[in-house]
């Protein structure tokens, strides 16, 4: 049963009103008609001289007009039922936003902060910049991705909001750090629109400049533009903290003396200056617009992306009937009243159109269902061609990429539905999203499974992570577990085999199947302990990550 919602629940009303009013009225006149007539004579002299349907009880009619009226009165509440995701196309450029978080941002000669105006400007940036890809680091004595490109606002946001001393844990202030980690994140892209990246800070460094200036130097040869932003004032604050009772204090060095925290350009303009970038400094009004300027010459890229999901517009399944009742009721009245022939075929012709339009709106409903039904009889090629031919006529919903996915995987067109299917692996919906990550490492696991001994590709290793994406979310699912076993086995030089199938997701999408399992295959305890060793390889790997990055000591004893 469809999740149905109404735009207006409160004109449903309309859908009891209107065919009681037909009635009504109908009933009325047909009474007021006898009358008329009764005064002119007898009935059986009227009858006579009068067309012979005219006084024909109106019960028919009562009955289309009333469907009629009930079927407009549904259609404006606005039924909706079943999910539709918007698509977006911009052009943009890859942006990495590098955000000091250090303690020396809550200072206040700045209102309300320093920290809290830069995020106002990242804002801005942000809202003149809506198809631009960015990446959000937070730096303080150390240097954190927090988010790498993407043009979902809802994580920025999330990130943003977020974003203060305690995120990045190592006090401090390391900029030619953040640089570094910034350019590196910038290279990892091959979206072939220009590339920036922004530093926002006070400029209060404890590294020396030559540092700084080497990693912006390094940024200009990597063709990334640096653009830098200054917040604070020359002539310095304290910095507001609390005591672990909450009570307010100010920030102490290791001398117990009240620590004042000063605006550097000289670090900023250097960084800028070094990369050939632009510097924009603290006392500079409307930063964003500064920073959007610098950025205006640079090469963009064109990209799409899914919007916002809602549920999709259904009152023309209930409005075109209701013109077609209509219509007829308007025929059969011009029959019965003698009229010219020739008004009787436009009104047909009127009805016919209206027919091919109807027809016309429900075109993708059909091509889905006949994708559907040729998937069932094994006509998987057709079937990936129907629901290609769907999404091209306007179908963009996360349920038809995903059959067009599978349907693919089924005809063996692996590397096409890797392409259909890595769109819809952060959807929300989580049966969708399972078995996109299942029919995904599935697309990886067919060609790795056949590759020769010693093949580099990398099928594996991408089947290996997709398929533990897919495990974290059902553990307990017996066909995931086969399919990273067999893998497994793959990568260790073992035997192949075929893998477990994906499933069908949305109205029209194709079943769950299974591949007939290998001989000789590991069984299902054999497979929990490969996996769980995953999982301990994987723990493991996170432990040294948390050893490297270990808290320091910031240089001199300087914490802020």
């Amino acid at each position: 049963m469809p999740d149905v919602s109404l735009d207006y629940p409160y004109l449903l009303v309309l859908a009891a009103v209107l065919p009681v009013l037909a009635a009504l009225v109908l009933r009325r006149a047909y009474t007021q008609r006898r009358a008329r007539l009764n005064r002119l004579g007898t009935m059986d002299v009227i009858s006579r001289i009068i067309p012979p349907n005219t006084l024909v009880r109106p019960g028919w009619r009562m009955v289309r007009l009333g469907v009629a009226g009930s079927l407009v009165g549904v259609a404006v509440a606005g039924p909706r039922w079943g999910d539709e995701h918007t698509v977006i196309r911009s052009r943009g450029i890859d942006m990495v936003l590098a955000l000091d978080a250090s303690l020396s941002m809550l200072a206040q000669d700045e209102r309300p902060s320093r920290l809290e105006r830069m995020k106002e400007e990242v804002r801005r940036l942000r809202a003149l910049s809506p198809g631009d890809r960015i990446g959000v680091q937070a730096f303080a004595g150390r240097s954190y991705v927090l988010s790498p490109l993407t043009i979902d606002e809802g994580a920025l946001d999330l990130f943003l909001d977020n974003l203060d001393p305690s995120v990045v844990g190592q006090p401090g202030t390391s900029m030619a750090r953040t640089i570094h980690q910034g350019v590196d994140l910038l290279t990892l892209t091959n979206s072939g629109a220009d590339r920036a990246l922004i530093v926002m800070s006070d400029g209060e460094d404890w590294e020396p400049l030559e540092d700084v200036e080497a990693e912006a130097r390094r940024a200009n040869q990597q063709g990334i533009s640096v653009v830098t932003v200054g917040f604070g004032t020359t002539q310095g604050t304290t910095i507001p903290m609390k005591n672990p009772d909450g009570s307010p204090t100010l920030k102490k060095d290791e001398n117990g003396s009240t620590v004042i925290t000063n605006y550097h350009p000289e670090f900023l303009k250097g960084a800028a200056d070094a990369a050939g970038g632009t510097f924009v400094p603290a006392e500079a009004t409307d930063k964003a617009a500064r920073v959007k300027s610098a950025l205006a010459t640079l090469r963009t890229q064109a990209r799409s992306s899914l919007g916002g999901e809602t549920k999709t517009p259904r009152y023309q399944l209930f409005l075109f009937p209701a013109l077609l009742l209509l219509l007829l009721d308007t025929l059969l009245i011009e029959r019965r009243g003698h009229r010219a022939p020739r008004s009787a075929a436009q009104t047909a012709a009127a009805a016919g159109v209206l027919l091919m339009l109807s027809l016309n709106g429900c075109a993708r409903l059909t091509r889905s269902q006949q994708a559907a039904t040729a998937y069932h009889h094994g006509q998987y090629t057709q079937a990936a061609s129907l629901y290609r031919d769907a999404i091209a006529a306007g179908d963009k919903s996360a349920e038809a990429l995903y059959n067009f996915g599978t349907a693919l995987v089924a005809a063996d067109s692996n590397a096409s539905a890797v392409d259909a299917l890595r769109s819809l692996t952060d959807i929300k919906k989580d049966e969708l999203r399972f078995r996109t990550l299942f029919n995904l490492g599935l697309a990886h696991l067919k060609p790795g499974l056949a590759s020769p001994p010693g093949d580099q590709s990398g099928e594996l290793d991408s089947t290996l992570a997709i398929y533990k994406k897919a495990l974290l979310m059902r553990p307990n699912d017996m066909d995931a577990k086969w399919n990273y076993e067999l893998a497994l086995r793959q990568k260790q030089k073992g035997g192949g085999g075929g893998g477990g199938g994906g499933g069908g997701g949305g109205s029209s999408a194709p079943p769950r199947q299974h591949s007939p399992q290998p001989q000789g295959g590991l069984g299902q305890q054999q497979a929990e302990q490969l996996l769980g060793s995953a999982a301990r390889e994987e723990r493991d790997v996170q432990s040294k990550r948390q050893k490297q990055n270990r808290t320091e000591p910031p240089p001199g004893g300087k914490d802020w």
